[in-house]
């Protein structure tokens, strides 16, 4: 499954909100210095859809607030 994300970084609480138009926006407590936040979104989001940490790849601007996101599902998780 690929999904559209809005990054939030330096939030107060980390949380994944499913947006209207179908994105989502994922809040984390880390900043955006040297990929904290990205690890960070990835643990959000592997904990919100409950599949491993290795199975969420931000396929799309590793640096911006907007990013690509694939998220692999195996058949446990189907």
């Amino acid at each position: 499954m690929k999904i559209s994300i809005t990054v939030k970084p330096n939030a107060k609480q980390e949380k994944v909100e499913p947006m209207p138009d179908g994105s989502y926006r994922v809040s984390v407590k880390a900043p955006p210095v040297e990929g904290k936040a990205n690890e960070a979104v990835v643990a959000a989001l592997a904990h919100y859809f409950s599949v491993p940490k290795s199975s969420v790849k931000i396929t799309g601007s590793l640096r911006g607030k907007r990013k690509r996101v694939e998220i692999l599902r195996g058949a446990k998780n189907s």
